[in-house]
């Protein structure tokens, strides 16, 4: 017995030497590991520059591998191309992507925008609750989220400030038309006749009192439905009660005219609020001297009190020229 006890020592302590010798490796392993120095992260890329697209003063945009950002008002400037001194300045390289779209081409500004948002709308529901708290059910906040397809440069252009004020003039004066987002169609039903233009060549297929106010912007006239209708894809002309039935199509019909018509103004909501015009010029494009120039002062000031109180709900200013 103590010869064949003397013989498997040898081999215990090899056993052992090699069990201490793969523990030491591994703790060197784990001590590597934790001391190998780590890649420094790059910077998020914004959204994606756009040729088309208004920018102001702080708008932060991205283009080949690096972020840029705008000193003042530019379009059309393409970032590393302007020199030193010129409008864009390289905040350095970055990677991946902050979630969002800004300009003219994109479909969201900031991703989430600080306040949990996944829509990438930068009026999150909570903050649409808060605007429109005794709305009408039917003017839902999906509804609206489903209607930016149709114009991607609305409330994305000029960076976060000017998008969230674009979202509280629009809503600001959405709210002056319905009362808060509580009527959906016009009240009085003696004008419902009156809006059918029979001098069109396509007349008024759907009756002569389908088309009254209907929707977030009060969307009247025959012609007014058919240009609607036409832009958007939808036949309006023929089916004008789907924007006091379907919320989509409401709320892009009230985009459709924020971002394309003038109305008695010089240029649309959408081009008063990015080219720098201000709120007053979204009031002359909707009901002109009806209310500007002396008009209604008291509509005016009404629909200011409520573009101040959404840019404030947003976070976002006001900007200059609030009245017309």
């Amino acid at each position: 017995m103590r010869t064949a006890h003397t013989i498997r020592r040898p081999a215990t302590t090899l056993a052992l030497l090699a069990l201490l010798l793969t523990t030491a490796l591994a703790a060197l392993s784990v001590t590597a590991t934790v001391l190998a120095p780590r890649a420094s992260a790059a910077e998020p890329c914004a959204a994606p520059w756009s040729a088309s697209a208004v920018y102001t003063g702080g708008a932060v945009v991205s283009t080949a591998g690096h972020n840029w950002k705008a000193g003042w008002w530019t379009q059309g400037e393409t970032p590393g191309t302007t020199g030193q001194w010129g409008v864009w300045r390289d905040q350095g390289t970055c990677g991946g992507s902050t979630g969002g779209t800004t300009g003219e081409t994109g479909g969201t500004t900031g991703g989430d925008n600080g306040g949990g948002n996944q829509t990438g709308f930068v009026v999150t529901e909570a903050q649409f609750n808060q605007m429109f708290p005794n709305r009408n059910p039917f003017y839902t906040y999906q509804g609206l989220v489903n209607a930016l397809s149709a114009y991607p440069q609305f409330a994305t252009s000029g960076g976060t400030e000017v998008a969230k004020r674009e979202a509280a003039a629009f809503l600001a004066n959405v709210n002056h038309e319905t009362g808060a987002l509580v009527y959906v169609k016009e009240s009085n039903t003696a004008n419902y006749s009156h809006y059918c233009d029979p001098s069109q060549s396509y007349g008024c297929p759907a009756g002569q009192s389908a088309y009254y106010g209907k929707g977030p912007i009060q969307l009247s006239w025959n012609y007014n439905y058919k240009a609607a209708g036409d832009a958007l894809g939808i036949d309006l002309l023929n089916n004008p009660y789907l924007v006091e039935t379907d919320p989509a199509v409401a709320w892009k019909t009230g985009l459709w005219y924020w971002n394309t018509q003038s109305g008695p103004g010089t240029m649309s909501g959408h081009q008063a609020i990015v080219n720098g015009a201000g709120f007053g010029e979204t009031i002359r494009s909707i009901n002109g001297t009806l209310e500007c120039n002396g008009g209604n002062p008291a509509q005016v000031q009404s629909r200011i009190a409520a573009f101040q109180r959404f840019a404030q709900i947003l976070g976002t200013t006001t900007g200059s020229n609030l009245t017309c």
